[in-house]
């Protein structure tokens, strides 16, 4: 515990030391989960495994023997001398013995399945340790850790996990002895590619790209719609003032055909005339108002008559409907009534045709006298 806590020291010492210069670059694997997608691994693995399970139960047969061994003694201590007692105690010592050492021999700290266990992964690891050595390299890591170690980590971000690499290197690096130089070649730019893909740096910068680009296009959006806001607005306002100078226009046209003058031709002693050498003109623009009042008026009654026609089809339909309505109804009505009519023709039938014998009898003659009062 104490060798962990003055690594920890050490590592946090190193992290203040480099947080004052660049940024710090961890990266961090985990060796069991590479091992265990190593397929030459993990078909020795369950080689060891079925060893294991055979030392195991020997050592199960021989705990039973001397389990046997010892109920009888039990059994027939009673019976033995006290030569045979000791004579037996110590043949039980005795394989008693010899099942703790085998068990030491094959599962102890230094037997045989940790051994092989270890001659089994030290090639991967090797293998591993180069494979990450490389990385570090190139990525620029400051740090890499195990995750199965002994160092406790609290928490690791799937991103700075570069175990699936290591496991794709490591499947590519069985397969480069049986490529050609050509081969070998692609699959080095593949790698490199992937491991560019997955540098979880150049994901963030490209997220950050795409974060701007996005806000870059929003804020572009935005004005666009603000401007086209903005033009409906001008667009409407403008065709608000058309209609109002199109209404003053109907009202000024109203006020001078009220106000006409009594003649406008020539005086007969000779005068002017009242309308003078500009009433050409002035008839020319009275007339083009007129047209255009006229050609206003003339589609406004157009659209006034198709409204009036889409809702006295509309009328007709709600009618159409409420007298469909109403006849289903009044068949329902018609169809309950005659039920009725039907079911108390029935209960009349029915009472009228109970027998005779069934009614009561009507009493005629007086009941008997009770002649024992007048006793």
């Amino acid at each position: 515990m104490k060798r962990y806590l003055i690594a920890l020291l050490a590592f946090m010492g190193c992290l203040s030391a480099n947080a004052q210069g660049r940024g710090i670059k961890i990266a961090y694997i985990d060796m069991e989960y590479i091992l265990d997608k190593v397929s030459d691994y993990a078909e020795a693995k369950n080689q060891l495994e079925q060893k294991a399970g055979k030392w195991k139960q020997e050592m199960d047969a021989k705990r039973n023997e001397i389990t046997k061994l010892k109920e009888s003694l039990q059994a027939e201590k009673a019976l033995l001398t006290k030569e045979l007692i000791e004579e037996r105690e110590e043949e039980i010592a005795f394989q008693e013995k010899e099942l703790s050492d085998y068990q030491e021999k094959k599962f102890g700290p230094k037997g045989e399945l940790v051994s092989q266990k270890a001659v089994l992964v030290k090639p991967i690891q090797d293998q591993v340790f180069t494979i990450v050595q490389d990385l570090a390299e190139i990525r620029k890591y400051d740090f890499v850790f195990d995750k199965s170690s002994d160092l406790t980590m609290l928490f690791a971000a799937k991103k700075y996990d570069i175990s699936d690499l290591i496991v794709k290197r490591l499947g590519r690096t069985a397969k480069r002895e049986k490529l050609s130089s050509k081969e070998v070649k692609k699959l080095d730019e593949e790698e490199k590619a992937e491991e560019e893909a997955s540098d979880p740096d150049k994901i963030d910068k490209a997220k950050q790209l795409a974060d701007k680009k996005a806000a870059r296009q929003k804020a572009i959006d935005d004005r666009k719609a603000a401007a086209d806001a903005k033009r409906q607005a001008a667009l409407q306002k403008r065709d608000e003032q058309r209609a109002a100078n199109a209404a003053k226009r109907e009202a000024a046209a109203a006020g001078k055909t009220t106000a006409k003058p009594a003649t406008t031709t020539a005086d007969p002693t000779g005068g002017d005339d009242t309308t003078g050498d500009d009433a050409a003109p002035k008839t020319a623009s009275k007339t083009a108002t007129d047209a255009t009042d006229a050609k206003a008026e003339k589609a406004a009654d157009a659209a006034a008559q198709r409204k009036q026609a889409v809702e006295e089809a509309k009328a007709e339909r709600e009618r159409k409907l409420e007298e469909r309505k109403q006849a289903i109804e009044a068949r329902k009505q018609q169809a309950a009534e005659q039920r009725e009519a039907a079911k108390k023709a029935r209960e009349e039938k029915t009472k009228n045709s109970e027998p005779a014998a069934d009614k009561p009898a009507t009493q005629t003659t007086p009941p008997p006298t009770n002649t024992e009062g007048d006793d």
